[in-house]
């Protein structure tokens, strides 16, 4: 569509830090401050501090063996992960003690993004594969952080019937196809809901109610958008998978 393509067009990036290369494959990353990312890579249970002053990393939190970590989200001085196969990590970032959360979700779910709801005191989950409870929508979940349980009917339901989805020809998205969510994240100040499509290359807008606003085209800087981020000031980063080239964290702003 040509609004979206105009709209992409307007999208700056204005720094760009690449990764180290173990940090090749990120994918997910949190704000920690102005200078500091928590990240992830989804080959190692370790937290990887990367500082943006220096472009290094200054520390590496191992909170679990080989797997294929998905996304992290801090809350306070705690970082949350996520494996794919739906399991949370509880990461004191001090201490690097660790425990572990089940969720009825699985590796066929594939959940790839983590959110901190911080107004409903819950983590979010957005799986990118199967829906458990039919095609014609994607789950967002929620985690409360009080019970530690993941409620059983998503919070959100990303409409993959929406006209956003249709291919050039008019036709829908196909089984779940439509979108494959790889990390979202919570606009501080407007509740806005970001998601990055990983494998499309896309960002998807929703409001604070879940309702679809825009998918946009990114190009090609951004390789595989894999890692979703906001400072408290709102500022959008987001993470890319690195192939030919490195790994990548990107500022972006939106106009």
């Amino acid at each position: 569509r040509s609004d979206d393509a105009a709209w992409a067009d307007d999208i700056k990036i204005s720094q760009k830090w690449n990764m180290p290369a173990v940090l090749k494959e990120i994918s997910g990353i949190a704000y920690m401050d102005g200078e500091r990312f928590a990240c992830v890579q989804d080959e190692q249970g370790i937290i990887y501090i990367y500082n943006t002053a220096t472009g290094k990393i200054e520390k590496e939190i191992p909170f679990a063996g080989a797997g294929d970590f998905e996304d992290i989200a801090m809350v306070g001085e705690t970082a949350w992960v996520v494996r794919a196969d739906g399991k949370l990590f509880e990461v004191d970032m001090k201490s690097g003690k660790a425990a572990q959360h089940n969720t009825p979700l699985t590796v066929e779910h594939n959940v790839e993004g983590l959110a901190y709801d911080k107004a409903a005191n819950r983590l979010l989950l957005a799986i990118k594969d199967e829906e458990p409870s039919g095609a014609d929508y994607k789950g967002i979940y929620g985690f409360d952080l009080a019970t530690k349980k993941l409620a059983k009917d998503p919070v959100y339901k990303i409409d993959l019937a929406h006209e956003l989805f249709a291919d050039g020809k008019g036709k829908k998205g196909k089984k779940g196809k439509a979108v494959k969510p790889s990390a979202l994240g919570i606009h501080p100040s407007t509740g806005e809901i970001y998601v990055t499509d990983g494998p499309k290359s896309r960002l998807l807008i929703m409001d604070s109610k879940g309702g679809i606003k825009n998918l946009v085209q990114l190009d090609k800087t951004f390789e595989q958008p894999e890692g979703l981020t906001f400072s408290p000031q709102g500022e959008l980063y987001i993470s890319n998978e690195g192939n030919k080239q490195p790994g990548n964290i990107l500022a972006v702003t939106l106009p």
